[in-house]
């Protein structure tokens, strides 16, 4: 009965655990299912959410000021960020004088390679698209303007008016717009005919007003909204954000990969600020930062060089100038220019230790000023002219203050060596008839007088012969 018990026991006991293993097994199915139930209601609710909501969502860039490197990086990685977040539309916002030549075609580049529209937008009201953005504009895939805008003006800057010609008279023919590229320069029509060529191939790529874009080069005209809109320049005219997404619900893009049509009604807008790298290129590559920190690097290595130890010029000096050295790698730095300022700087520094009185000096300045009024002269990108003066009257000033010191000390009497002793005032230290010995200046020398010398008197030195001083007796009333 033992063993059977036993047995009977054994016999059972997986019976048992059998059953235990299959509840827990239900179990866990049971909960499988109720995860999965609730992932399947999750994905339903959704879905209903996504038809609540707008389908898709905008991505604006916004472009302000001078078009430059940093601008380019900026829409560059705008088109990127805007693709992998699965935007439907980017909206380029510009108010821009116009820019660099390699940064304007780096964004028309990035714009014509992009799979998500782009629409070329001059807002707020009161803002222009001139030059390099007259280009985007007519690049992007869909042209709008604000109320109270312009676009145009796209005459590359050096392409410079013949003294006494006109647009009046000239009508719409270009008749007087063959004259005057006749009667430039090889390179002014090379420039022009390139830049007529670039903006007329973007307005039949779109169907805009490529006569409109020739004469824009050409002889440099602007257009409002309203009249852009009329000439068939631009799309539509927009007052807004809203208004632009309204108008351009149903619009049809042609795209790289092939004609797409908007659904726009309703979409969020999201605007894309600047990163901290895009910042800091735009701060660095203006002409007027890159100017001042290509001075401060210069002043700050002679500073520590003339004054060993203090280190922090040297440091600040030495950042300064790499940094300003970046930023002329991406502007348009004029070398020649670059080079006069560097001769006048070092001019105006070879006046403080090798005085030519003001010679150096006055050829420093003139240097330096016309270096830096050609270091950078292209469109937009300009340094100041009033940054320039003050810099001028400023290392004027300073030249000034050395040369004035030098003209003091130039007066001044000397007071060592044989100079220095002669007229100075000494008293005797015995009586003598003829040679003897005097105390000038701390020191003991032997002095020789034709008129006999009392002890104690006072006598003047007249010469010197080596060691020897001829002194005379020194008056009363003197």
């Amino acid at each position: 009965m033992a063993r059977q018990t036993k047995g009977t026991m054994q016999t059972r006991a997986p019976l048992h655990m059998d059953r235990f293993g299959t509840g827990r097994l239900r179990c866990g199915m049971s909960l499988f299912l109720v995860l999965i139930c609730c992932l399947v209601a999750a994905v339903s609710a959704q879905a209903a959410l996504a038809q609540d909501r707008p389908a898709s969502a905008a991505l604006r860039l916004e472009i302000r000021g001078a078009i430059g490197p940093a601008a380019a990086e900026y829409v560059k990685e705008g088109l990127t960020i805007a693709e992998q977040s699965g935007a439907h539309l980017v909206i380029l916002e510009m108010d821009t004088p116009g820019g660099l030549d390699t940064a304007m075609r780096q964004i028309i580049k990035a714009v014509l390679a992009s799979p998500i529209p782009v629409v070329g937008y001059v807002a707020p009201a009161g803002s222009r698209a001139a030059s390099a953005g007259t280009y985007i504009l007519y690049a992007s895939h869909v042209a709008a303007m604000a109320p109270a805008t312009n676009l145009g003006a796209a005459t590359p800057l050096r392409i410079t008016p013949l003294p006494g010609t006109s647009d009046e008279g000239k009508g719409d023919d270009n008749s007087g717009d063959e004259q005057e590229i006749a009667g430039s320069s090889v390179l002014e029509r090379k420039m022009v005919n390139d830049a007529e060529a670039y903006i007329k191939g973007l307005a039949k790529r779109h169907g805009r007003n490529a006569e409109w874009a020739a004469r824009a080069v050409r002889q440099a005209v602007s257009l409002s909204a309203a009249e852009a809109l009329a000439l068939g320049v631009v799309d539509l005219v927009a007052d807004g954000p809203e208004d632009l997404l309204a108008q351009l619900d149903g619009h049809e893009v042609a795209l790289s990969s092939g004609p797409q049509k908007l659904v726009t009604r309703g979409m969020l807008v999201e605007t894309l600020a600047p990163s901290w790298r895009i910042r800091l290129l735009m701060v660095i590559t203006d002409p007027n930062i890159a100017y001042f920190l290509l001075l401060v690097g210069i002043y700050g290595l002679i500073f520590e060089l003339t004054h060993p130890g203090l280190v922090l010029p040297g440091v600040a000096g030495a950042v300064s100038l790499l940094l300003a050295l970046y930023a002329f790698q991406v502007l348009p730095v004029n070398y020649a220019g670059l080079a006069l300022m560097l001769l006048g700087i070092m001019f105006m520094i070879a006046e403080a230790f090798v005085p030519s009185f003001g010679a150096l000096g006055v050829g420093g300045i003139v240097a330096f000023v016309s270096g830096s009024l050609i270091l950078m002269n292209d469109e937009g990108v300009r340094i100041s002219r009033p940054l320039i003066a003050a810099t001028a009257l400023t290392s004027a000033a300073v030249l000034m203050l050395f040369v004035g010191r030098f003209y003091k000390t130039s007066r001044r009497p000397l007071v060592s060596g044989a100079e220095g002793l002669l007229g100075s005032v000494g008293e005797a230290m015995e009586s003598f008839d003829g040679k003897g010995r005097i105390w000038i200046h701390g020191e003991s020398w032997q002095a020789l007088s034709r008129t006999p010398v009392a002890k104690g008197q006072q006598v003047r030195v007249t010469g010197q012969e080596g060691l020897t001083l001829n002194v005379e007796i020194l008056k009363e009333e003197e």
